[in-house]
C-alpha cells in the first residue's frame, strides 16, 4: 500500500481530486487531497500574508499529524513548488515526486521565475483595489475552456471551487538545498492538450537529479487533467507504485 498526497494548483481547492481519489483507494491506497490555506474549508484564511511558505508548511502539518511515510507527493500546476519544498524538507518521507503539469523549480526561484507569465497577472493586481491578490484566469473559448475544462457541467463545478492567489505565494523562493532530495525519484506528467498563449513548459533534463533515466508522460488533455481524464491520471500514478 502506498501513500497518496495530492496537492491542487493556484486557485484550485482540493475538491479538484474527487474524481481520482476514489480510484486510487479502491486500488488499495490511501490518499490525502487537503485544500490549502485560502482554498476550499480554508478559504475564510485568504489574506495577504498567506504565501507560498504557508502552504509548505500546510502539507508538512499534515505528512507529520498523519505521520505519513512513503509518501507519492503529486503536485499540480503551481504547486510543483510546493511539493518541491516539501521534500526538501522531508526527503525521508517521499517516496517519489510527480510533477503534474507542474512548474520544476530550482533552488531559489519562484513562480516568476519559472513562469514568467506569472508576472504580468501580477502587474494585473497591482491595478485593482486589492492588488495582494490574483483572481483566477478567465474562461476562454474551446479547446482551452477554463484551466483546460470545456464540458459545462465540468466548468460550473470548477469554477464554484476557485478563489484567489495571493501574490505573496508566486514571489516566494523555493527552497531546494538538502541534498538529499535529489535521490527522491521524480515522475513529469504532462497533459499535452492546447494550451493558453505565453505557457513556457521547460524541457526535462535527460535524467533526474539521483542519475536514473527522466520520466515523462503524457494525456491528451487540458490542464486540469484530474477532471477530465481521472481515469488515465490514476492509472498512471498506480504505475509509479509498481516501480
Amino acid at each position: 500500500m502506498s501513500t497518496f498526497l495530492l496537492v491542487h494548483g493556484a486557485w484550485h481547492s482540493g475538491r479538484c481530486w474527487e474524481r481520482v481519489v476514489p480510484l486510487l483507494e479502491s486500488a488499495g491506497h490511501r490518499v490525502f487531497a487537503p485544500s490549502l490555506t485560502g482554498y476550499g474549508d480554508k478559504a475564510h484564511l485568504l489574506g495577504p500574508e498567506v504565501g507560498l511558505d504557508t502552504h509548505v508548511e500546510d502539507v508538512l502539518k499534515l505528512i507529520h499529524e498523519e505521520d505519513m511515510t512513503e509518501v507519492v507527493l503529486v503536485g499540480h500546476s503551481y504547486a510543483g513548488l510546493v511539493v518541491s519544498s516539501v521534500a526538501n524538507e522531508v526527503p525521508e518521507r517521499i517516496a517519489h515526486l510527480v510533477y503534474l503539469d507542474a512548474m520544476v523549480p530550482e533552488h531559489g526561484e519562484t513562480a516568476v521565475d519559472v513562469q514568467p507569465m506569472t508576472q504580468h497577472l501580477i502587474d494585473l493586481a497591482a491595478t485593482s483595489d486589492s492588488a495582494w491578490r490574483v483572481p483566477p484566469l478567465p474562461e476562454m473559448p474551446a479547446p482551452l475552456g477554463l484551466f483546460g475544462v470545456t464540458d459545462p457541467a465540468d466548468v460550473a463545478w470548477l469554477r464554484g471551487m476557485l478563489s484567489d492567489q495571493p501574490v505573496r505565494c508566486l514571489v516566494q523562493p523555493v527552497r531546494l538545498d538538502n541534498p538529499a532530495v535529489d535521490a527522491v525519484p521524480r515522475t513529469h506528467i504532462h497533459c499535452v492538450g492546447a494550451e493558453p498563449e505565453g505557457i513556457v513548459r521547460r524541457p526535462v533534463p535527460a535524467t533526474q537529479p539521483n542519475g536514473s533515466p527522466a520520466r515523462v508522460r503524457e494525456l491528451p488533455t487540458g490542464h486540469d487533467c484530474m477532471i477530465t481524464m481521472p481515469t488515465d491520471l490514476s492509472d498512471l500514478l498506480l504505475d509509479i507504485t509498481l516501480r
